[in-house]
């Protein structure tokens, strides 16, 4: 493994974590991003994406992946106020200006990274805290290098103190898109230690696995190889190296129950980017190190070797003794009929 020099100021943000390659043989070359947000300023955080994505070009990469909550920002630290039974006055006013730098899927944002995935000519996958009204929701973004908007995927699991700030997601958005560098798709933190989340998207045929995290613990390492093990695919894992000075200083943001034992260059998430191929063998990274983009060239035909031994919903499957149900639907709290009837007519009328 080789890492590239640290740069000047002039020269790029990041090292790049290089794995190199065989150039015998097909290859994608895909890159994480391990960087944290420009927190309670989305402008200034896109910006920086945009940086990170013209390096990761720069340095032929097809593929790239950012962390979880990236844009919007991961609020670590936070507990907005909450004890059961009691909401504090300040948690509201600290939800609000969470609410405030998120963004619309669609809506300007969106629109600025589909421009930006198509000018630098790759496949992005983007972390983001997602608007609907006033809900939000930790999602992910997919748009293809030519500039295309794929689609989402929310999390449909919040991790405790999450989901008093994150709505659910629900079937409609487990989502694998065929493209022609791989079947791509994502599942976001703890989401990954679902085992019948990760079967369906088995059985949609993920071959790039993005995991976007805000764990940064030496155990997320076994699930990263676990999963790639099991689905017999690639797995991409990027997570935020963040220090205290990221966040915004005390006491306008709060690191609840540790604060005093914080200085601003304390790190609050240690990264751990990992790039990992169905044999389970470590690519790229785990990087504990700071900011760095973490590449490494896939090949593809992998994918079958692995398979080879284990196809966990094919061969390996036993599906007369073991079945899943998906509902993917969109699960909608209000529907109107009158809307339902107009589209029925419409289609009496084709």
């Amino acid at each position: 493994m080789s890492i590239v020099p640290a740069p000047q100021p002039d020269g790029p943000l990041f090292a790049e974590v290089d794995m190199g390659g065989d150039a015998s043989v097909p290859t994608v070359r895909a890159t994480v991003v391990q960087a944290s947000t420009i927190f309670y300023d989305t402008p200034a955080t896109l910006d920086k994406a945009e940086r990170l994505l013209a390096e990761a070009a720069g340095y032929g990469s097809q593929l790239v992946v950012f962390p979880e909550a990236f844009i919007g920002g991961y609020p670590r630290g936070s507990n907005f106020g909450v004890t059961i039974g009691n909401r504090t006055a300040k948690g509201k006013e600290e939800f609000r200006k969470y609410h405030a730098p998120a963004i619309d899927v669609p809506g300007p944002e969106i629109e600025r990274l589909a421009a930006m995935a198509g000018k630098y000519k790759v496949y992005l996958v983007m972390g983001v805290i997602e608007r609907d009204g006033y809900t939000l929701y930790c999602t992910v973004v997919f748009f293809d290098s030519q500039g295309r908007f794929l689609g989402k995927h929310r999390k449909i699991m919040p991790t405790v103190l999450e989901r008093i700030i994150w709505g659910f997601g629900d079937g409609s958005t487990i989502t694998v898109f065929e493209t022609p560098i791989g079947k791509v798709g994502a599942a976001i933190c703890w989401e990954n230690k679902m085992p019948l989340l990760r079967t369906a998207m088995y059985a949609k045929g993920i071959e790039i696995y993005c995991a976007p995290t805000a764990d940064s613990r030496d155990v997320w390492q076994a699930s990263m190889t676990h999963i790639a093990l099991e689905g017999g695919c690639f797995v991409l894992s990027a997570n935020q190296f963040c220090r205290r000075k990221d966040y915004p200083p005390p006491p306008e943001y709060l690191f609840s129950g540790t604060e005093d034992e914080l200085n601003p260059d304390s790190v609050v998430c240690a990264g751990g980017s990992v790039i990992i191929s169905p044999s389970g063998a470590i690519l790229a990274g785990p990087n504990y190190d700071g900011e760095a983009l973490i590449s490494a060239d896939l090949d593809m035909g992998e994918i079958a070797r692995a398979k080879f031994d284990f196809d966990v919903v094919g061969h390996y499957s036993r599906p007369e003794v073991l079945s899943l149900i998906v509902r993917d639907h969109p699960a909608k709290p209000v529907t109107f009929t009158s809307a339902s009837e107009k589209t029925e007519d419409a289609h009496k009328l084709l």
